[in-house]
This record gives structure tokens, C-alpha cells and sequence, in this order.
């Protein structure tokens, strides 16, 4: 048998590579289903593109508009946050409230010491009285030589008290939504530590604030603060508050 003759066109191919694509389209590889020239597997589609755009946009349109908001809540009071006050505090409060200032951060002056006392119903249908609970004193006994200390001792009894007294001011009526929310708060995390640090049960609480300047080292002359008689700011007294029934006798 002799050799199949081979076409001039058959031998060229081989000659630039060989097999069945070399017919053609030089550049198009092995499995490639589009026209000539392309590269592979087409794009996606249009209305997939326009979508995927408009999703950035408006999640970058969000952020921005998020960080405006934040801005202008911490920033000092101007023109523009004034004006539009209403949407901003709906926008930051509850979830995204800031009690820092941008450009004047405004440091704790005073310390001040949070107790509770709770009452209870006796089967003889007499109120009983407990005594006070430093909760301050135990979010300090958390703190003090802990080298890592919760938020939750360091922060969350203070900053309650602190909004209370912002939504507040110097009584204890509520003519906010906010206010009623606060007070709330407050009340709920008085009334948790003392069922967990306590015995006992009770169905109401009441809170004591005493406020004491942050005396310096030594006053004029070298004397020591509790010499230059350093006494309270105020002693303020809440009401009593009803709450879920908490313990068992």
C-alpha cells in the first residue's frame, strides 16, 4: 500500500500547526463556541449588568448618606443641623447614637454613685423594704485590676444613667417617647444586677444618684480634699418603679 497523497491546502495546515483548528480562524481554542475572534464564553447579559449597577449605587448612595447624617449629629450645632434636626435624631437614635464630640470632646467632671433598693409584698400584705446596693461599686470591683474589662461594667450603668438624665433634665416625668424608652432601660438593668447579686424577690425598685465632683490631688496650700472638706453635689432621689416580679423567697 502506498502513502495517502496529501493535499497542498492539508499539508499547509499541518505545516502551521495541524489539526482542526487550523482551518480558519487561527485563534480561536479548542472548545470555543463563539465567532471568530472571541475569546471564550460570552459576558453577562445586559439587564444583569444594569442590575448589578444599580445595587452599587445605591448602596454607595446609603453609605454616604449614613455618614452625613453621623456627621452632623456630632458635629457642633449649625445652620444645616439645626434645620433639619427631626430626620437626622430619627436616623441616629436608637441604633446609631454618638455620645462623643467631633471637635470638643467633653470628659466626665463628676463621678457619680448609682444604689437600689428594692420592695417587696409580705404574705401579711406588709411592704418590705431592703437596704442600698452600690451598683456602682460593683461595676468598680469588675474593673479594678482587670486588665481587660467589659463594656458591660464599664459603660452600661453609666451610660444609662447619662441618657436618662439628657431625656429628663431635672425631674423624673417623661413627655418623650425617648424619655419612656430610657427609663425603661435604665430601670431593666438596675433591677437585673440586683436579682443576680441578691436573694430574695421584689416587684418594685427605686434608684439613689449621688454626684460628687473629681476632686484634684491637693488643693491650694497642699491641702487634701477630704481635709478641704469635699462634700456631694446632689443626691437625687428616683421614683419607685414597678417591675416584673424578680427572685424567689
Amino acid at each position: 500500500m502506498t502513502e495517502p497523497e496529501r493535499t497542498d491546502a492539508g499539508a499547509a495546515a499541518e505545516d502551521r500547526g495541524g489539526g482542526p483548528y487550523a482551518y480558519g480562524d487561527e485563534t480561536r481554542p479548542p472548545g470555543s463556541t463563539g465567532p471568530p475572534g472571541s475569546a471564550g464564553p460570552a459576558g453577562p447579559t445586559g439587564p444583569l449588568k444594569a442590575g448589578t449597577a444599580a445595587a452599587v449605587v445605591l448602596c454607595l448612595a446609603a453609605a454616604l448618606i449614613h455618614v452625613l447624617l453621623v456627621f452632623l449629629h456630632v458635629a457642633p450645632p449649625n445652620a444645616v443641623s439645626q434645620l433639619y434636626s427631626r430626620p437626622i435624631n430619627a436616623w441616629v437614635f436608637p441604633l446609631f447614637e454618638q455620645n462623643w464630640r467631633l471637635f470638643a470632646p467633653d470628659p466626665e467632671s463628676v463621678n457619680r454613685h448609682i444604689s437600689a433598693r428594692t420592695a417587696r409584698t409580705a404574705p401579711d400584705g406588709a411592704v418590705e423594704v431592703s437596704g442600698w446596693f452600690d451598683l456602682s461599686a460593683l461595676d468598680s470591683s469588675a474593673v479594678e485590676h482587670n486588665p481587660f474589662p467589659s463594656h458591660t461594667a464599664q459603660n452600661t450603668l453609666r451610660r444609662a444613667w447619662s441618657s436618662y438624665l439628657e431625656a429628663f433634665g431635672g425631674d423624673d416625668e417623661p413627655r418623650t417617647e425617648r424619655a419612656v424608652m430610657m427609663r425603661t432601660y435604665l430601670r431593666n438593668i438596675a433591677a437585673d444586677r440586683v436579682a443576680a447579686h441578691r436573694g430574695g424577690s421584689f416587684e418594685s425598685i427605686q434608684l439613689r444618684v449621688v454626684t460628687l465632683p473629681v476632686a484634684p490631688p491637693h488643693t491650694a496650700g497642699g491641702v487634701s480634699p477630704a481635709a478641704a472638706g469635699v462634700t456631694p453635689l446632689e443626691t437625687r432621689y428616683l421614683p419607685w418603679w414597678k417591675v416584673a416580679p424578680h427572685g424567689t423567697d
